[in-house]
C-alpha cells in the first residue's frame, strides 16, 4: 500500500475570467452575482463546535489558532501529562469537544468508539462494526462532534451517530448497501463532514456520489448523481480515501472530496455537482484531503499526474455552477500525510518523488526549502511553528518561518516498531496530543511565565 506526504497550493492575483468549457452544464439563476460584482475567495467554513471537534481542527486545515506555546523544546521533548494505551489499533486522530476527547480503534475484529476525560480517563466504549483486517490492520476515520453527538464512518461504510455523554447508538446507516457502492483496496477512511444540519458523506455507488444525512435521524435529504469514469467505460467511482472540506464561495456552501479518481465539487445545500477533475493514478489512491490556498484548491497524489492548483470561478451571470480551472502544476506526490498553509507557505512531504519535507511559497509554488533526512509524515500549525510527526515516531517543532527546515525541539515516540506513526498530531488548550496505535500520549506544550 501506498504510505503518507504532503504538500501545496498558492493563491492567485490574476483577474478571474469565465468560459463555458470552465463550467460544466447550466442551472436557473440563483445566488450569482451580479455582471462586474466583485467576488471574495474562497474560505473554509469552521465548524460551530468548540475545541477539536474533528479531524485536523475547527476547519480541517491543521491549523490552531492558539497562541503562548513554547517557541522551543527541552531535551528530551515537552513534558507528559498523561499516557493512556488501550484505544486498539488504528491510524485516526484524537477528536477533543465538550470536556472530553474521542478516539476510534479496533479491537480484534470489531472497531469501536471511545471516549476519555481530558485526564485520559476510559468513560465509555462502543461498537461500529466490523474491522479492518486486511492489509494495513486498524481502525481508519477520526470522529466529527456537534451539539452533544459523535458521528464516525467506520473501514467498510457503517455510519453512526452517538450520544456523546454515554455512546448510546441514536441511528446507524450502512453506507455501501445503502447507495450501490463497494468497499475499496485499503478501506473506507473518510473523516465524515458535520455542520449544524447534516452529515455529509461519499458514498461512492451507483445511486449516489455524495449524500446529506440529517444530524438526528440519519434520513437521506439529498443525494448527488452517481460520478461515472468516462476514461473507464462509464465505471461507477466509489469513494477515495481522503476526507472532504467544506468552503463558502460565490454564495455557496461547496464540499470539495475526492472518488477514486476524480477530485469533485458539490453544492452543500442541494447536492448538485458542480465540477470534476479527473485525477486517475496506478493504485487508485487520492488519500491527500483537498487543501484551499488563496483562491485554489491543492490535489496531489503519488503514481499519478502532476500536483494540481485548481482554481474556484464563479458562476457567470446566468449559470448555475461554479467552475474550475487549472493552475500551476508541480512535481509532487503527496499521500496521506496531508499539507498545512501557514505563514505564507506551503509545507508537507514527499512521497516517493523526493525523500522527506518541503517548503513552497504559498504565492508561487516555488521551493524554499526541502530537509531529505527526516521521515515523510503529517503535521499540523500552531503560534509560528510546526507540530510535525514523521512516521518513523520522531515528533519535531520546526520555526515556520525561517529560512530552512529549523528544528526548535525533537523527541521520539516510544515503542514505534515500524514506519506507521499515521495519525495526524492534535493541539488544543497547551496540550499535543499524539497517537500511536494503542497508545495516545498528552504532552504540555504551554510556554511559562
Amino acid at each position: 500500500m501506498l504510505r503518507p506526504t504532503s504538500i501545496l497550493p498558492v493563491p492567485w492575483v490574476r483577474r478571474w475570467r469565465w468560459s463555458a468549457t470552465a463550467v460544466a452544464g447550466v442551472l436557473p439563476f440563483v445566488g450569482v452575482p451580479p455582471a462586474g460584482a466583485r467576488t471574495a475567495g474562497p474560505e473554509l467554513i469552521a465548524s460551530a463546535e468548540p475545541g477539536w471537534p474533528q479531524f485536523r481542527g475547527p476547519r480541517r486545515d491543521g491549523v490552531s489558532d492558539e497562541r503562548g506555546l513554547l517557541p522551543e523544546w527541552p531535551e528530551g521533548g515537552p513534558g507528559v501529562l498523561w499516557s493512556t494505551t488501550g484505544v486498539g489499533r488504528g491510524y485516526s486522530s484524537p477528536v477533543i469537544a465538550g470536556g472530553r476527547w474521542f478516539i476510534t480503534g479496533d479491537f480484534n475484529d470489531e472497531t469501536r468508539v471511545l471516549a476519555f476525560d481530558l485526564a485520559g480517563k476510559p468513560l465509555w466504549s462502543a461498537r461500529n462494526g466490523a474491522a479492518w483486517l486486511n492489509q494495513y490492520p486498524g481502525a481508519r476515520a477520526s470522529v466529527a462532534c456537534s451539539a452533544g453527538k459523535v458521528y464516525h464512518q467506520n473501514s467498510h461504510g457503517r455510519v453512526v451517530c452517538l450520544d456523546a455523554a454515554t455512546g448510546r447508538e441514536e441511528w446507524a446507516v450502512e453506507l455501501l448497501q445503502a447507495f450501490g457502492g463497494e468497499n475499496i483496496t485499503w478501506g473506507l477512511s473518510e473523516c465524515l463532514v458535520v455542520d449544524e444540519h447534516h452529515v455529509y458523506a461519499t458514498a461512492g455507488g451507483r445511486e449516489a456520489l455524495v449524500v446529506a444525512l440529517e444530524k438526528s435521524t440519519g434520513k437521506v435529504q439529498w443525494k448527488s448523481a452517481p460520478l461515472l469514469d468516462r476514461e473507464a467505460g462509464d465505471r461507477v467511482e466509489h469513494p477515495g480515501y481522503g476526507p472532504p472540506i467544506l468552503v463558502r464561495f460565490a454564495g455557496r456552501r461547496l464540499i470539495i472530496g475526492t472518488s477514486e479518481r476524480h477530485l469533485y465539487c458539490v453544492d452543500a445545500d442541494t447536492g448538485v455537482l458542480q465540477w470534476t477533475r479527473h485525477r486517475p493514478t496506478n493504485y487508485a489512491v487520492l488519500a491527500t484531503m483537498p487543501t484551499l490556498v488563496g483562491e485554489g484548491v491543492f490535489m496531489a497524489a503519488p503514481y499519478g499526474p502532476p500536483a494540481t492548483v485548481h482554481r474556484l470561478i464563479p458562476p457567470a451571470p446566468g449559470a448555475g455552477r461554479v467552475g474550475v480551472e487549472d493552475g500551476w502544476t508541480a512535481n509532487l506526490d503527496t499521500c496521506q500525510g496531508g499539507v498545512v498553509h501557514a505563514a505564507g507557505r506551503v509545507f508537507g512531504s514527499y512521497y516517493r518523488s523526493a525523500k522527506g519535507w518541503v517548503a513552497l511559497d504559498a504565492g508561487t509554488g516555488t521551493i524554499l526549502y526541502t530537509a531529505p533526512e527526516f521521515a515523510k509524515g503529517s503535521a499540523l500549525h500552531a503560534d509560528g511553528r510546526l507540530y510535525v510527526l514523521c512516521e518513523d515516531g520522531w515528533v519535531l517543532l520546526v520555526d515556520s518561518a525561517a529560512p530552512r527546515f529549523e528544528i526548535k525541539g525533537r523527541f521520539r515516540l516510544p515503542n514505534v516498531r515500524g514506519r506507521d506513526a499515521w495519525a495526524h498530531p492534535v493541539l488544543l488548550d497547551g496540550r499535543l496530543y499524539l497517537r500511536y496505535h494503542d497508545t495516545v500520549t498528552c504532552h504540555d506544550v504551554r510556554a511559562r511565565p
